[in-house]
């Protein structure tokens, strides 16, 4: 069961937050997500049906794999503003 605390929770770990109406809001949608999933599971012969995970029958959709010419490592550095041994540094952008 969703409840608000719950949202407020998720909300915060994903470094954001909402009004209080909106959370109301998205409370009454779940709530209506979870009645419809309840009426498929309720459906007759459902735990008869296969699960459909694409709508086309595909034999392959890997390309064959390729040689491509790459540049040397040191061509590559030469253009970076701070480089330690064979990496180039860059700032830290996670907490």
């Amino acid at each position: 069961m969703v409840t608000k605390e719950k949202l407020k929770e998720y909300a915060n770990k994903l470094m954001f937050d909402m009004k209080d109406c909106e959370y109301d809001t998205l409370l009454k949608e779940f709530d209506i997500i979870e009645k419809q999933m309840e009426l498929v599971a309720n459906m007759d012969g459902i735990s008869n049906v296969k699960p459909l995970t694409f709508p086309y029958e595909m034999n392959s959709v890997l390309r064959d794999d390729e040689e491509i010419r790459t540049i040397d490592y040191m061509d590559a550095l030469s253009n970076a503003k701070d480089i330690k041994g064979r990496e180039i540094k860059v700032p830290k952008v996670v907490e």
